[in-house]
């Protein structure tokens, strides 16, 4: 069996990447709320402060 020698060279597929940092944002929003569920409201909050920072480290002007 022949296997191919480690090149270095990472591939990342950076909208999978921003897709689970945004769930990891939703997961920590969900554990410290106070309620069962968040509502819509909240959900929609913790989306805009991670577009936000998206925009802000990817030298994007701001929607708001």
């Amino acid at each position: 069996m022949h296997v191919a020698p480690a090149r270095g060279t990472a591939v990342q597929d950076h909208v999978a990447l921003a897709e689970i940092e945004l769930c990891g944002d939703l997961i920590i929003a969900a554990s410290t709320a106070r309620e069962e569920r968040l509502s819509p409201d909240r959900i929609d909050e913790v989306l805009r402060m991670a577009e936000e920072r998206f925009r802000e480290e990817h030298g994007e002007p701001s929607r708001g």
